[in-house]
């Protein structure tokens, strides 16, 4: 086997399985009922779904641990409250609806742990215009931070288009090395956001190339720990030594060489 067929054959293996994404769907849609049946009397605007479930992006809990879905639920709020007190109003919900599952604050969410997924809720306002904000992370300027949490998805789509469908498969393998090798040093979001900032163009041929592509650009700081800076030596050298088998047309060397960085599971 190739390294590119290994590679787009592990991508493909990453992905949902139709148990776990028809739970994840009843879990939504149980979700969306009960926030209608507690914030009954028009405190909402609306509620819904973002992030990289919406996105196909991803990773089953089988090969990440911390894989959630982000769901945004956007006050009304006419009094003007803080973000701490519509945390509460979620905390609140919570302990009504799922008094048996862990729930616990991750600043700006709360967080709603069941059996097959976690939940991320994050509470929004709106403006005139339709305009969200969220919590803001520092509170230095402001309660709020402004947010188009639906608006990257768009960016997503137009890039894996553009790719033949390669860079949704690239993304799912870098954000599986990122959980098994780097132990979460990305920010998932942000890794997904730099794969369509810089690979959108020129097009490459594979998966593969997408792969190796965005780890050889990546560069460590200068405050990063010795650690993450020796995982990612290493990982480039292996892509290199993947690189020189497969040029020398040692291509069951080459192979054994990526599980090194992308193992199976």
């Amino acid at each position: 086997m190739s390294v590119n067929s290994y590679l787009t054959t592990l991508s493909s293996e990453l992905v949902l399985s139709t148990t776990e994404n028809t739970n994840i769907k009843t879990s939504i849609a149980t979700l969306s009922q009960r926030l209608n049946w507690h914030f009954n009397n028009g405190e909402l605007h609306k509620h819904f779904q973002f992030g990289s479930n919406t996105r196909g992006t991803i990773l089953p809990r089988r090969v990440d641990s911390e894989s959630d879905v982000d769901y945004m639920v956007v006050f009304k709020n006419p009094n003007g409250y803080k973000p701490e007190t519509l945390l509460k109003y979620l905390k609140d919900f919570m302990h009504k609806y799922y008094s048996k599952s862990e729930i616990y604050k991750d600043s700006p969410t709360m967080v709603l742990e069941l059996n097959h997924i976690k939940f991320e809720l994050v509470p929004a306002i709106q403006d005139m215009w339709g305009n969200l904000s969220i919590p803001s992370r520092t509170n230095f300027l402001s309660d709020w931070m402004s947010t188009d949490p639906t608006g990257f998805n768009q960016e997503l789509v137009r890039a894996n288009t553009n790719s033949n469908s390669k860079i949704k498969p690239a993304i799912r393998l870098l954000k599986y090395w990122n959980t098994n090798k780097l132990n979460y040093y990305y920010s998932s979001f942000l890794l997904e956001k730099y794969v369509v900032d810089n690979f959108s163009y020129p097009i490459r041929n594979s998966v593969k190339e997408y792969v190796f592509d965005c780890i050889t650009s990546l560069n460590y700081n200068y405050t990063d720990s010795q650690s993450f800076k020796n995982k990612l030596d290493r990982a480039k050298q292996i892509i290199n030594n993947t690189r020189e088998y497969e040029r020398q047309g040692y291509l069951v060397s080459a192979e054994s060489e990526i599980k090194k960085l992308f193992p199976k599971f």
